[in-house]
């Protein structure tokens, strides 16, 4: 009998600059087998990321390089096929790191049950997963945003940067975002409730964050790095914070990054700047997690999904990240659930 067959896709070669189709190849597989305590897991939805682009560089980073030739690791949830495992039947719905495939072979201990009557399956990959946990610690343990104070916040209709404003306006802030189009801006101010927002592909960009922000900015918490926080970095106040979370400006630059330096702002103002990875706070998920999940069921957090259909679609979706695509959090829908009644 000819065993059955599935597409998972491949880093073909490390890119130069920004990525191409030519860095990805699709391979076709046998779908895999089980061993004791696996689980096989059918793919329902696919979480592309920024920090994705990182690891596609064979460089010393906090999370080890993707491997040439070798199938690409990401956020999935899935339905369970098969189970190998006592904590896991089939129809059950999963959340996990796993293959960019149609079908993964994963241990138990990898992978994570939820409840798809508690809110959709997708938002485990957005608001209640990765996303929302980042904005969480890098806004409330960095950040500490007082009431009254003004937060900037860049990438600010991405999935972690929206999610980051709602949360600073619950504890009473002026919320400034800075997107790339006045579709997003209209989307910050009038869906999520920020206070200003401004189109940083504007001529007067810089002008338009001085208007915004008119008492200098408290906290900025920085998803893009580049010439957009060149600017936010004149507007610090004394004992500002700055929770570094991305550069995603930079990452399809070759050769180093190079502009203003920021220790004499930083000097100035007394400011602090912190770098962070969501793992970092990986002891106090479980907090977070039920603050989000108990924010959203009380309509105090919203958010959005772009979500491209079918698997072929996951590289295209992954390019359409360093064009500003996306609104909110970006997924590829690869399948629909064979058992699970959603």
């Amino acid at each position: 009998m000819t065993q059955a067959t599935q597409q998972e896709i491949y880093l073909a070669k490390r890119p130069t600059g920004l990525p191409t189709m030519e860095d990805f190849n699709f391979v076709e597989r046998p779908i895999p087998t089980l061993n004791n305590k696996e689980v096989l897991i059918r793919t329902l939805y696919v979480s592309v990321d920024p920090y994705m682009r990182g690891r596609m560089q064979d460089t010393k980073s906090y999370i080890p390089p993707f491997k040439l030739d070798e199938v690409i690791v990401g956020g999935v949830v899935g339905e369970v096929s098969k189970s190998n495992s006592d904590a896991f039947q089939p129809g059950d719905v999963v959340v996990g790191n796993l293959n960019w495939a149609e079908y993964t072979a994963a241990m138990e201990k990898d992978i994570r049950k939820i409840d798809p009557s508690i809110a959709p399956i997708t938002t485990h990959l957005g608001i209640l997963g990765m996303p929302g946990l980042t904005a969480y610690f890098g806004l409330l343990d960095i950040g500490k945003p007082q009431k009254g104070e003004t937060v900037v916040v860049s990438g600010a209709a991405g999935a972690v940067g929206s999610i980051v404003g709602q949360i600073a306006k619950m504890k009473g802030a002026k919320v400034v975002g800075i997107a790339g189009s006045d579709e997003k801006v209209d989307y910050l101010k009038s869906e999520l409730g920020f206070d200003e927002a401004v189109n940083y592909k504007n001529d007067s960009f810089q002008q338009d964050l001085e208007n915004a922000a008119s008492d200098g900015v408290d906290i900025y918490f920085d998803n893009v790095g580049g010439e957009v926080t060149d600017v936010v970095f004149r507007l610090l106040n004394k004992h500002a914070r700055i929770p570094l979370c991305g550069a995603i400006s930079s990452y399809n630059k070759e050769g180093q990054d190079v502009g203003p330096r920021l220790q004499s702002a930083m000097i100035k103002t007394s400011a602090l700047m912190k770098g962070f990875t969501v793992g970092d706070y990986s002891a106090d998920f479980g907090t977070a997690a039920a603050d989000l999940g108990k924010w959203l069921a009380e309509g105090k957090l919203k958010y959005n999904e772009t979500i491209v259909e079918g698997f072929e679609n996951i590289p295209n979706a992954f390019l359409g990240l360093f064009e500003g695509t996306n609104l909110g959090k970006q997924l590829v829908k690869v399948a629909d659930p064979e058992i699970t009644k959603l």
